[in-house]
């Protein structure tokens, strides 16, 4: 359990996730999976690098559970851990292909929006509940899977969207039977790593320097909201109903 690295073939490595019941991470998981992910980045052996998870979702963003116990602490680390994580993603040498199943919330589109390339399985649903938790934030890399408006909508309304659907928009590079995924994963990643390694290294590097939208500082802008909302206690009061009735 916790954050693995395996190399199945020659030029691609996997980082798994594996944090049962759901794979909402705790601040010492979100560290470990930006070390992961920037380590097979910086294996010259490695041509390609596929994000996945075991388990029944890709991933339900930060474990609530740990903010609740541990309060404003936590959320500096929580804040720290997943802008290593999602930076991790964006920045790994090579690309990044995400292989998502079953929930991708929270902090799970922060990773699944910052990877190269998303192939999902037909029951992947994606969205930021993040309202409902007492949190902000990732709506930088919804954005990057859906048109701004629909961003919106979903992010006010806490709605998720399906894997069908995101592949309409031309964010999910393919949609396949949940035993399927991982296949369909390595067989793009196999593609990718047929390429120059070094000549790869570069594209990464030449695609980022292009992109409209600074990840980086976006991200961090939105998280200045989150940490407003813990210490003006709002978040505390909308998360201690987390997983309660609503009356």
């Amino acid at each position: 359990m916790g954050v693995s690295t395996s190399s199945p073939e020659k030029g691609i490595s996997v980082v798994t996730v594996d944090v049962p019941p759901v794979n909402a991470l705790p601040v010492s998981g979100w560290f470990a999976l930006a070390d992961a992910v920037r380590a097979a980045g910086r294996d010259r052996g490695t041509r390609c690098v596929v994000l996945a998870a075991e388990g029944r979702g890709f991933n339900a963003g930060v474990d609530i559970k740990e903010l609740q116990k541990q309060g404003p602490g936590a959320l500096v680390g929580v804040n720290r851990g997943c802008f290593e994580a999602f930076a991790a993603v964006y920045e790994c040498e090579v690309p990044v292909v995400a292989a998502v199943h079953g929930f991708c919330l929270g902090g799970g589109v922060g990773l699944a929006g910052n990877a190269d390339l998303v192939v999902a399985s037909e029951d992947a649903v994606f969205g930021l509940p993040e309202l409902d938790r007492g949190a902000l934030g990732a709506a930088t890399h919804l954005a990057r899977l859906v048109p701004q408006h629909l961003m919106r909508a979903l992010y006010f309304t806490s709605r998720t969207v399906t894997a069908a659907e995101l592949l309409a928009h031309g964010s999910v590079w393919r949609v396949v039977r949940r035993q399927g995924l991982r296949a369909a994963a390595l067989e793009v990643a196999r593609e990718i790593a047929a390429k120059d390694g070094e000549l790869l290294r570069l594209a990464k590097a030449a695609l980022n320097g292009i992109d409209p939208v600074d990840v980086r500082r976006s991200y961090r802008f939105e998280q200045g909201f989150t940490f407003e909302a813990s210490v003006s206690g709002v978040a505390d009061r909308v998360r201690d109903t987390f997983g309660k009735e609503r009356g």
